[in-house]
């Protein structure tokens, strides 16, 4: 697998996570697992380290196209 082809798929898979945790806050949509409910604190986490991780892949990105890798 090419490196570009990594970086764009991970990308894309950190920004619709963190956009399920975006619509998680704002819908209050419950998760449950197991019985359990997962906490929206969690979320409130998640959603900024998801799309950190997805504009870390798109600046990546860029500087690969860049240097002809």
């Amino acid at each position: 697998m090419s490196v570009r082809l990594y970086v764009v798929v991970s990308g894309a898979i950190f920004f619709l996570v963190g956009g399920f945790h975006l619509f998680r806050l704002v819908n209050n949509w419950p998760i449950v697992v197991g019985g359990r409910t997962i906490p929206h604190c969690l979320s409130y986490v998640g959603f900024p380290v998801a799309t950190a991780y997805a504009v870390w892949a798109i600046w990546t990105y860029r500087r690969i196209r860049r240097s002809g890798i």
